[in-house]
């Protein structure tokens, strides 16, 4: 087989860190060889980087960095995204960049691309079990509206736009530190745990991405959603990081319904916002099913099996 020239953005990023790694096994496993450019702010590789990667110095918003940043590449994997800021901030990363580096791709003659989104477009919900286009995207923050609006030039390009819900493992800065953060201002079982929530283990959601990349066979155009095919409870997934020792358990019979918790949220307060306070203990489940067998590419015994590779982590850095 003929090797894989590859572009990838976000290389030392949560995710795009693991799928430089998960590159290579997935090379392997399809007989390909492949080579890597990795674009980000520095040219100097970070020590955890595999061999072989070149590390191309860009600017997403500074256009004229990117000329040339993909020429003679098979493959855009596009995970680079500004998730803090304001609107115009957001969008010259998120909307600007990401049509400028398209055109590139497109402009080299780059036949395959691959663009990492969220499925926070979909906005508060709750949302239980929908499919992709089930529903109007109503992203509320300026992340998630220029991350939906960043589709478009990928869209246009007849890309592979994957929307993940929460990414657990780590390196996680955001999913389990908000709940550690939650757990102690509203100590108790939200709702009884029973709001369902798709999550994806960071090194699989690598693996999808790693496999849509260097499969011989073309990924799926379009948008799709890119967590565990089994939507996990609030309440599993806070046992299961209590019997992990990340973090404390809740007490027996302390089950709260909704208005209590956000009663005890708002008289106590914190970092992590109310609509996120929902976001992590409400449905927010959409049907992810359809992405891993189109790859070929098995899901992993889920989310809540992978956690304990990664309580190491979480325990050091919620104590830190």
């Amino acid at each position: 087989m003929s090797a894989v020239r590859v572009v990838l953005t976000g290389a030392t990023g949560f995710v795009g860190s693991r799928v430089l790694h998960a590159l290579t096994s997935t090379a392997h496993d399809t007989g390909r060889t492949f080579s890597v450019r990795a674009l980000g702010r520095s040219a100097t590789a970070p020590d955890s980087a595999p061999p072989g990667v070149t590390w191309v110095s860009v600017d997403l918003t500074d256009r004229a960095s990117l000329r040339k940043a993909a020429s003679g590449a098979d493959v855009l994997i596009h995970l680079a995204s500004r998730i803090s800021g304001d609107d115009a901030e957001c969008a010259a990363v998120n909307v600007d960049g990401t049509t400028a580096l398209v055109e590139e791709a497109v402009h080299w003659g780059v036949d395959r691309i691959v663009h990492l989104s969220t499925s926070a477009v979909y906005g508060p919900g709750p949302h239980r079990g929908i499919a992709v286009n089930g529903i109007v995207p109503a992203p509320v923050s300026p992340a998630s509206r220029t991350r939906l609006a960043g589709e478009t030039p990928v869209l246009a390009a007849a890309g592979t736009v994957l929307r993940p819900g929460l990414v657990l493992g780590a390196g996680d800065r955001w999913v389990v530190p908000a709940l550690a953060e939650l757990l102690a201002r509203v100590p108790a079982r939200w709702d009884g745990g029973r709001g369902l929530l798709s999550v994806v283990d960071v090194d699989d959601l690598a693996r999808l991405i790693a496999t849509l990349a260097v499969s011989p066979a073309a990924p799926p155009p379009g948008v799709h959603h890119a967590s565990h095919p089994v939507p996990v409870s609030n309440g599993d997934l806070m046992a299961e990081l209590a019997a992990l020792d990340v973090l404390p358990k809740v007490e027996d019979g302390a089950d709260w319904s909704w208005d209590a918790c956000l009663d005890r949220l708002r008289t106590v307060p914190g970092r992590t916002s109310e609509r996120q306070f929902a976001l992590l203990a409400q449905d927010h489940w959409y049907a992810s099913e359809s992405i891993w067998p189109a790859a070929s590419c098995p899901p992993g015994p889920g989310p809540l099996a992978r956690l304990a590779a990664a309580a190491p982590w979480y325990r050091s850095f919620l104590t830190g």
